[in-house]
């Protein structure tokens, strides 16, 4: 097994899945279900799988639903960064974590309802390849329109050819789509704003100081954000 690049990864589990209603109204959408397993038991095994040890996962829509399904998990290990009292979005949540002393320097972050079908390289793997910490605030795995799977938007990013990210230009398509899955330097999260925001703040530090770079991930992509998305999500997974 390739060496990776940090044994541990935040699991981004606390938003309200708005756009997966009603399937969420009573249900964290973690916990939704595709091809028979939970997209959080989906993420979570992804980590096992490519050896990586600790899962930091943080809870704020039906909290203690999604405490009680990963209590009797060994692998990875499971920490919640709990946020029950505050939904403070991806940068928050990510500098919670970070405050509470759950992070090493770099760890891995993705969304719970990240799911993938790796290439020739292991997403994790990948983007510890590619890491360079004297130059990078976070990498990014990214993933082309024709490997992103219900993704129906313009894109996020271009890519030069050393790996630097800038955003798309509105009015325009941008070729890379990001998968939810990064590699961080807490160096990101310095001098980070209070409370509530999105990571994308940080993002846009790092664009302008030349610090933040992707990946293109060589395997398949999935996005499942709505409920119409679910079924063709399963049928892939399940071969056909």
């Amino acid at each position: 097994m390739a060496k990776l690049a940090s044994d541990t990864a935040m699991v981004m589990a606390a938003g309200l899945g708005k756009r997966m209603r009603p399937l969420t109204a009573a249900t964290p959408k973690p916990l939704v279900r595709v091809a028979g397993r939970s997209l959080l038991d989906r993420t979570l095994d992804r980590l096992a799988e490519a050896g990586i040890a600790r899962a930091v996962v943080n809870v704020h829509y039906l909290a203690d639903a999604i405490e009680a399904h990963v209590a009797p998990r060994a692998a990875p290990r499971v920490t919640i960064s709990d946020e029950r009292e505050a939904l403070l979005e991806t940068g928050g949540g990510l500098v919670k974590a970070d405050a509470a002393g759950l992070l090493p320097d770099p760890f891995f972050a993705c969304n719970a309802d990240s799911i993938w079908l790796d290439g020739p390289v292991g997403a994790f793997a990948d983007l510890s390849a590619h890491w360079d910490a004297e130059r990078m605030d976070a990498l990014l795995l990214v993933v082309p329109h024709a490997r992103a799977h219900n993704f129906d938007g313009a894109g996020d990013f271009y890519m030069d050819g050393a790996g630097r990210l800038r955003r798309k230009v509105a009015g325009r398509i941008a070729p890379f789509i990001f998968t939810g899955i990064q590699l961080v330097s807490r160096r990101l999260l310095r001098d980070a704003p209070p409370g509530k925001f999105s990571t994308n703040i940080l993002w846009d530090r790092a664009i302008a100081e030349g610090r933040l770079f992707g990946t293109a991930f060589s395997g398949q992509w999935y996005e499942v954000g709505t409920p119409q998305h679910i079924a063709p999500t399963a049928q892939a997974l399940q071969g056909g």
